[in-house]
């Protein structure tokens, strides 16, 4: 079983219909092209210093499918929903405030403006 979540380059004003939409669209791999959100380098950079989605992996690897989905302005993953995904969600939720993004949970279709997690 997996925890799916999302860190999108949003306004921080941002609702959970324009995060849905804007999920919709990157997870379709209908990406946008152009220059790459800085905070979306950032975030994907020092999440997977710690949590590696590329060989060779840890055996306690939270992810369920690699190598995560990323684009100019967002990040997709597949956690595993035990144990093995609760440090790497801790790390998602600070790094998301830390670098102004917006969280979206697909399951319960909320969107976690920084600062709101």
């Amino acid at each position: 079983m997996s925890l799916g979540l999302a860190v999108l380059a949003m306004d921080e004003s941002a609702d959970a219909a324009a995060a849905r939409a804007m999920f919709e669209r990157c997870a379709s791999g209908d990406h946008e092209e152009g220059e790459l959100d800085e905070r979306v380098v950032a975030f994907y950079e020092r999440l997977r210093a710690r949590f590696p989605d590329r060989p060779p992996f840890d055996a306690e690897s939270p992810w369920m499918s690699t190598p995560l989905a990323v684009g100019i302005d967002h990040v997709i993953m597949h956690l595993s929903f035990s144990s093995r995904g609760d440090a790497a969600l801790q790390l998602i939720e600070g790094l998301a405030a830390e670098f102004r993004l917006v969280i979206w949970d697909p399951q319960s279709e909320d969107a976690y403006p920084p600062g709101r997690t």
